[in-house]
């Protein structure tokens, strides 16, 4: 089985129509949308091959969509929300902007905006430093941490959720540092981590 991620799909596309479309390339076991995204799940590999291959950048209701293999994340990794994206960026030229900064896990762009994982925490903080507010492609981006969700490594944060630094003054600790507050489960609350 293969796990398939499906970008920029129009409003008007329905569960239905994707398996339908992707149901020409192998047997598809599941397909589920997400708002303007959203996953299939193939039987064998050579079939999401044929799909990835047939269907990237189809136009369905005269919009290109993204089919691409779908990638595991890293439990580790830092999630950043980038706003106001050129629409003629592509992800791997996103990619390559945010791993000046250290590496990306995943990137993964919805129409005007992405979302970038950073492996490391650190490292996400200095791109929202050195890339918010800056211009890139002729259009200003905003970069902050996501808060769609909270990834948190083994062993770190407490029974919350809440992601806490190792220890005061370590350089992770610059996420509490550079944010006077912090996220947890969807929404933003009152730091408890930081000392």
């Amino acid at each position: 089985m293969v796990k398939l991620f499906i970008g920029n799909l129009p409003r008007e596309a329905t569960e239905q129509e994707i398996r339908s479309l992707f149901e020409q390339y192998g047997k598809v076991l599941e397909c589920d949308i997400i708002k303007n995204y959203g996953f299939v799940h193939i039987e064998d590999k050579t079939a999401a091959e044929d799909a990835i291959r047939n269907l990237h950048h189809y136009k369905l209701h005269g919009v290109n969509i993204n089919v691409e293999a779908s990638k595991n994340k890293s439990k580790t990794s830092t999630k950043l929300h980038v706003g106001n994206i050129s629409p003629t960026c592509t992800n791997k030229e996103l990619r390559a902007k945010f791993e000046e900064y250290g590496p990306v896990i995943e990137c993964d762009i919805v129409k005007d905006y992405a979302f970038v994982h950073m492996e490391r925490a650190e490292d996400a903080v200095e791109a929202i430093r050195g890339l918010d507010n800056t211009e890139f492609q002729g259009k200003r981006m905003h970069v902050q941490l996501s808060t769609s969700r909270l990834r948190t490594a083994p062993g770190m944060g407490d029974q919350s959720g809440c992601y806490r630094a190792p220890s005061p003054g370590s350089q992770s600790d610059s996420i509490c540092a550079w944010k006077s507050k912090q996220w947890c489960d969807e929404s933003w609350v009152t730091p408890v981590c930081c000392n």
